[in-house]
């Protein structure tokens, strides 16, 4: 207690009152702190590496940090707190979830420890940003880029948070890119060894490693082909998902990226752009129909007469985002599957409403396609878009 006392003497009563409101911050995001840690915590800013949030960065993540949720969420934490960066405060989002995870309660205001903020229940921008009434911004073990993540896109009406999602669609699909293109197949003769494999065939020689299995990259990389439905229909999602297409189309080597209403429409080059509003005003130029219509079997038809001999190859896996709501004949998108199923190595079709409650397949051409795809998965979030990389990973 005596060295608690002293580190409190040497720092200062605003540099405390700041820790405090840090460390409440951390807690209110499901950080488990007691006072040994914040002890240490005290003699690390009352030392010379307080100078600066980049220097005492990792010696309060070090302390902080006990679980792996804890690392994930501490960076964006300490930016927003520490240098005002990556958060709003007082953000509520219709959609985000309004209790803590379970086995995650919140700690009463009462009962935060040290410090002098004893309000302080949702991340702040620095020293005088504003204090949102207690109980309204309250996000207790989730980031606002983790509820983000979660909350459908139809949601999300704030500018910002709205801004939000369309980085961290970009983002994720410049991750999705990175893991992709790292993994690699076992050979004989490779460029590492694959160590894992090697364990198992040594099993049937008493341990011995006498059959080495090394590691290469895949020959064929994987060319995804995103199509995406730009209807009125689709016009709370269709947004978020021209930031993710941008975002593979800067990442990954091989891909191309259409949009279809009324017609089919070639955007790849457009969104080649670097500026990612640049490329999104530079689409809409070719894009007129954008929000009227659909006519997916006419748009299917273009794309396997006119550009599927140049986009596909052995290992291609076609995304097809869209709610299947079609104005052509059922049979007509059923035989534009059927032939495009013939191209291809898979078929994803993401519908966003299969993250609806109580959702059930009813549109007429939905259930004409549905024989023809190999993944019918959710897309009503950036969860759910996350969760396809294991299944491109698999192609």
């Amino acid at each position: 207690m005596n060295a608690l006392r002293k580190s409190e003497i040497d720092l200062g009563e605003m540099m405390r009152a700041k820790l405090s409101g840090f460390v409440s911050t951390l807690r209110d995001n499901g950080f488990v702190i007691g006072l040994a840690e914040m002890r240490d915590a005290l003699g690390v800013m009352s030392s010379a590496s307080a100078a600066r949030p980049s220097r005492f960065r990792p010696a309060l993540r070090a302390l902080f940090c006990s679980r792996h949720s804890d690392w994930q969420k501490f960076d964006e934490i300490f930016d927003a707190f520490w240098i005002g960066r990556g958060m709003k405060s007082a953000t509520r989002m219709s959609g985000a979830p309004h209790k803590a995870p379970d086995g995650l309660e919140a700690v009463a205001s009462g009962n935060r420890g040290l410090g002098d903020n004893q309000n302080a229940d949702h991340v702040q921008r620095g020293e005088g940003s504003e204090e949102a009434e207690v109980g309204q911004s309250k996000r207790e073990g989730a980031s606002r880029a983790e509820v983000l993540a979660r909350t459908d896109f139809r949601h999300l009406t704030d500018p910002d948070d709205l801004a939000a999602a369309h980085d961290l669609a970009a983002r994720l699909a410049r991750s999705m890119r990175a893991r992709l293109t790292r993994r690699m197949r076992a050979r004989r003769n490779g460029q590492r060894l694959d160590l894992r494999r090697t364990i198992h065939k040594s099993i049937g020689h008493g341990g011995t490693p006498i059959e080495l299995v090394h590691r290469r990259r895949k020959d064929k990389p994987l060319r995804l082909v995103v199509l995406l439905d730009a209807s009125g229909s689709m016009s709370l999602y269709s947004a978020v998902f021209l930031r993710f297409i941008h975002g593979v189309l800067d990442a990954f080597r091989e891909a191309e990226a259409f949009i279809f209403h009324t017609r089919l429409i070639h955007v790849s080059p457009a969104l080649r752009e670097r500026d990612p509003q640049r490329a999104v005003e530079r689409m809409s130029l070719t894009a007129d129909g954008v929000g009227g219509g659909t006519r997916i079997g006419e748009s299917l038809g273009t794309f396997n007469r006119w550009h599927a001999k140049r986009c596909l190859h052995s290992r291609s896996c076609i995304m097809i985002v869209s709610d299947g709501y079609d104005t052509d004949p059922a049979e007509q998108l059923g035989g534009e599957m059927r032939a495009l199923r013939r191209r291809c190595k898979r078929i994803a079709w993401l519908n966003p409403m299969i993250g609806w409650q109580d959702y059930a397949v009813e549109a007429a051409g939905m259930k004409a396609a549905l024989p023809y795809v190999d993944l019918f998965a959710p897309a009503h979030n950036l969860e759910s878009l996350e969760a396809i990389e294991p299944y491109l990973a698999r192609i």
